[in-house]
């Protein structure tokens, strides 16, 4: 079996294996050497991560035997935890001390499951107000939107800091993103989930992370042989290897 690697998170992970996304393009990058299985639920926040975690992630195969721990683990949740309590996505909301306590949890479990596991934080992305305002989810009489940029910025800081404080790396995709002048236009579709520049950047940053603990093309292992290895004369003589 071919290591893998998991993308635990929202609606931004679960469409990035659609046309342009950036888990499709770490599975394309890792074709021969990985298998990147995804884990992504709409509209979840961490509270309900916490809850289905061991259903997401079970200790035992099909088979009854112990599940193969997988090489990495992004995990990517945070802009339905900052829905801000008084607008109409109030039932995602999650407060900021508890967000940041079950990316704790959520760590610590995968920790426990895996110790040798690459767990890496993804922090939500930055908001465009007018984009969400453009593009509500439901009828929106109060004209004002559910998720605010400083919002999603107070808990992008909690996911940075819990990184640190767990010891394992992040990626700040709020500071990060806002580094264009254009973000808002050219990282975001509605004001919340990505263009395809947007997943760009994701998988870029996700890359950096990676390679830096040695997951790369260079130091793993390709899947069978590789069609330049094959011998002309004697094709079969490289599956016997």
């Amino acid at each position: 079996m071919r290591p893998t690697i998991y993308l635990f998170g929202d609606s931004i992970t679960e469409a990035s294996f659609a046309d342009g996304g950036w888990g499709a393009a770490l599975a394309n990058h890792f074709c021969r050497t990985l298998d990147v299985v995804l884990r992504g639920y709409s509209g979840y926040n961490t509270r309900w991560a916490l809850k289905v975690l061991d259903r997401v992630f079970p200790t035992v195969g099909h088979d009854g035997s112990a599940a193969a721990p997988p090489v990495a683990v992004t995990v990517f949740f945070g802009a339905n935890d900052a829905c801000l309590p008084d607008r109409y996505a109030a039932f995602q909301h999650v407060p900021l001390d508890e967000y940041k306590q079950n990316l704790h949890s959520i760590v610590s479990s995968l920790k426990k499951r895996w110790p040798k596991t690459l767990i890496l934080l993804i922090t939500p992305p930055p908001i465009d107000e007018d984009g969400r305002l453009r593009h509500p989810y439901v009828e929106n009489p109060s004209g004002l939107p559910e998720r605010t940029n400083e919002a999603a910025g107070s808990f992008a800081k909690a996911c940075v800091e819990t990184a640190e404080e767990c010891g394992i790396p992040v990626v700040d995709l709020w500071t990060r993103m806002q580094q264009y002048p254009d973000w808002r236009k050219a990282y975001l579709c509605d004001g919340l989930h990505l263009t395809k520049e947007g997943n760009k950047v994701v998988f870029e940053e996700v890359m950096k992370k990676l390679e830096e603990r040695g997951l790369s093309l260079e130091k793993l292992k390709a899947d069978l042989p590789l069609f330049a290895d094959i011998d002309h004369d004697d094709p079969l003589k490289a599956f016997q290897q």
